[in-house]
């Protein structure tokens, strides 16, 4: 009986977090090994497609043409998750897919030009998770208490809620990037080797990680006074980093099968959640003062709250959606990196006029030393059809950032609206975005915008 209450228990919990508003994927694409579910395989695949208008910083040339605007369309991600719970203690997991492919950029290593493997064609599969797990304490009915210790390469990496987000519901059309402070520095796609342990004690749920941070070698640029040192990604001889995130479950208790944080549960769950978290690797990064080289930790702390439940009349189907986490993040003196998702632009060498120190296209200062404060809000709009044929989500952002490297602080602002066929399972995002264009340290010029229309598929 154990056996088959902990299956059932699995599954369950795996649906929950998996089939956000869909009365028609059930089980999705699962396979039983055995007579009584016990062994199984469960199978993801996502797409999810681009279409976007920008507006791109000064200075920018694509195609080795100048411009100031573009659109385009690409492939945000093309995913697929496998994993099998092998007995009710082990379970094995693999992830691999591709990401951000455009017209232009995103193929395969060494692609460019013209021709079969000309710029942006065949992107090259890699694997975003691969791990292995066993259950030391079984999450059953009568334990408060549970405890799994895994290893290889995951997506436990502690910080935040949206540290450790699923791609496949987000409330927004996509994450603030700045949630994976690491981004293809010192991880691969959000991810880092290590060991990892996670588990509950009654509604308090636990996840630490001990990690290898991929080698970085970033050279640093010499300056006279220390004032004005930047520290760059340079590990030398990488030291093990720690990450954990704790998180309090006030209402409905959340699966903890797998690490991927639902966005939103589109009124299926009453959920309240605190959490607060952490990631540090010693010595990550260097400055160079008067050719002096000094190394500094990288300590990254946050604090977050989720509320997502039903609002309303329950025959109106409605639901509020609500997350806001505060990051404070020490990289080293002046740290600041730049990121543009998917950016189909490069410098235009002829431009004379004053260039964003972001770089080109449709970069931003997106993560460095400093504070960040986001929070995101969404209404899933009545509708009392038994099973309707488009929900309506209209939804809102604001990201704070106040870097150090930067004079100015920056607000942003992100609007838009799901539309959902089936759920998450099938859903049309249309969202506007600003974002600041600084042209010195000290000079925040003005804002600019991206209108992006994602369609995503998941089974």
């Amino acid at each position: 009986m154990k056996k088959i209450f902990f299956t059932a228990s699995v599954l369950l919990l795996t649906l929950q977090g998996f089939s956000q508003g869909s009365t028609d994927y059930a089980a999705g694409l699962k396979f039983n090994l055995n007579e009584d579910g016990s062994k199984f395989m469960r199978v993801i695949a996502w797409n999810q497609i681009w279409m976007r208008s920008s507006e791109m910083n000064p200075g920018t040339m694509i195609g080795g043409e100048p411009t100031s605007t573009a659109t385009d369309i690409g492939n945000r991600r093309l995913r697929f998750l496998a994993y099998a719970q092998v007995s009710k203690r082990y379970m094995i997991l693999t992830h691999f897919g591709i990401n951000n492919q455009t017209f232009i950029n995103g193929g395969a290593a060494g692609t460019s030009g013209t021709g079969g493997y000309g710029a942006g064609k065949k992107p090259g599969l890699f694997f975003h998770d691969a791990w292995n797990e066993y259950a030391v304490v079984l999450p059953e009915k009568d334990k408060k208490f549970s405890f799994t210790l895994g290893a290889g390469l995951h997506y436990y990496m502690g910080l935040s809620r949206l540290t450790m987000a699923s791609t496949l519901n987000f409330l927004t059309i996509d994450a603030p990037i700045f949630n994976w402070p690491l981004i293809e520095n010192s991880d691969q796609f959000a991810r880092q080797v290590g060991l990892f342990a996670k588990g509950k004690y009654g509604k308090l749920e636990y996840r630490l990680s001990y990690n290898k941070p991929y080698a970085t070698n970033l050279t640093p640029t010499n300056t006279t006074t220390a004032s004005n040192a930047v520290a760059v990604d340079n590990s030398g001889v990488t030291k093990w980093s720690k990450a954990g995130y704790l998180e309090y479950q006030f209402l409905d208790q959340e699966a903890n099968v797998l690490p991927f944080k639902v966005g939103s549960y589109l009124g299926t769950k009453k959920v309240f959640n605190i959490g607060a978290g952490f990631y540090t690797a010693p010595d990550a990064t260097k400055t160079s003062v008067n050719s002096t080289i000094n190394k500094h930790d990288i300590k990254l702390f946050s604090a977050d709250v989720f509320l997502d439940m039903p609002i309303g009349k329950k025959e109106n189907k409605m639901a509020f959606t609500g997350y806001s986490v505060l990051y404070d993040y020490d990289f080293g003196p002046n740290y600041l990196r730049n990121v543009g998702i998917m950016n189909i632009g490069s410098v235009d060498p002829n431009f004379t006029g004053s260039r964003a120190i972001a770089g080109a296209g449709n970069a931003q200062p997106t993560i460095g030393s400093g504070n960040i404060w986001y929070t995101q809000a969404g209404i899933l709009l009545p509708n009392k059809e038994a099973k309707p044929k488009v929900r309506i989500q209209p939804f809102g952002a604001v990201t704070y950032k106040d870097f150090d490297a930067l004079t100015q602080s920056s607000t942003q602002f992100d609007i838009g609206s799901n539309f959902f066929l089936d759920g998450h399972h099938a859903k049309i995002t249309a969202q506007y975005s600003t974002r600041p264009v600084y042209t010195s340290l000290s000079n925040r010029s003005e804002s600019l915008g991206d209108f992006v229309v994602q369609l995503q598929i998941y089974l």
